[in-house]
């Protein structure tokens, strides 16, 4: 980072807005750093718990396989989520590379998370799937480097029950504390070096996402370069 002091950035200036919203995006659509067997997902928790699952490369039995967890492809909404790694409870935050065949999985079992007339019958309907669902999606305003919501909408994916067993023991490949990372962007954001930041970031690309994955219709990606 340069020793130079700068006047934070203006985020609305024009040379900042270059790097936020894209008018091209589609209201949803899943970004991601992918190959062509893993992706990458996003979680955030406490060191006691995150240094030994990136230690180790593998979720401790710390972590509650019964409960819902929340996996996020997307690097700045992640940011959103922890606080660039200064909440509670979130301070370590890591990169899990997954195998793209459990991901997949997952999208094609999932249910919204919340009742939408263009994906479900009625209200009953959808309460009946989301009992019954080992995943859940939800799409959420994707974030720019100010953190502030973007037009468009990326993937959160909640796993329960069976996925996130699977998940912790199965589809995970590797895990990286990825805390550094989060701080340098965040240093050089406060910083006003914009350029600087956006290429630290994480190179995610429209991910080609299974036929009915929830949110997405019949269209499950576009633009993207498939693996």
């Amino acid at each position: 980072m340069s020793t130079t002091a700068e006047a934070p950035e203006d985020p609305d200036a024009p040379a900042a807005r270059a790097h936020t919203a894209d008018p091209a995006e589609p209201r949803h659509r899943i970004r991601a750093q992918y190959t062509e067997k893993t992706v990458t997902v996003y979680q955030a928790y406490s060191p006691a718990l995150g240094l030994p699952a990136a230690r180790d490369g593998r979720f401790p039995a710390a972590w509650k396989r019964e409960r819902m967890t929340w996996i996020k492809p997307s690097f700045l909404w992640m940011m959103y989520r922890c606080g660039w790694g200064e909440k509670a409870d979130q301070e370590t935050v890591l990169a899990v590379e997954i195998e793209r065949e459990g991901f997949d999985w997952a999208l094609r079992n999932a249910c919204l998370s919340h009742y939408d007339a263009d994906e479900h019958a009625d209200r009953g309907a959808w309460k009946r799937e989301l009992k019954g669902a080992p995943a859940r999606v939800q799409w959420d305003p994707e974030r720019d480097l100010w953190l502030r919501a973007l037009p468009y909408r990326s993937l959160q994916l909640g796993l329960a029950g069976e996925a996130s067993r699977r998940y912790a023991d199965e589809w995970t490949v590797a895990i990286t504390d990825v805390t550094p990372l989060a701080r340098e962007v965040h240093a050089r954001v406060r910083a006003g070096e914009t350029v600087a930041a956006t290429a630290l970031l994480p190179q995610e690309r429209p991910y080609p996402a299974p036929e009915g994955t929830p949110g997405l219709g019949r269209v499950s990606w576009r633009g993207g370069v498939g693996a």
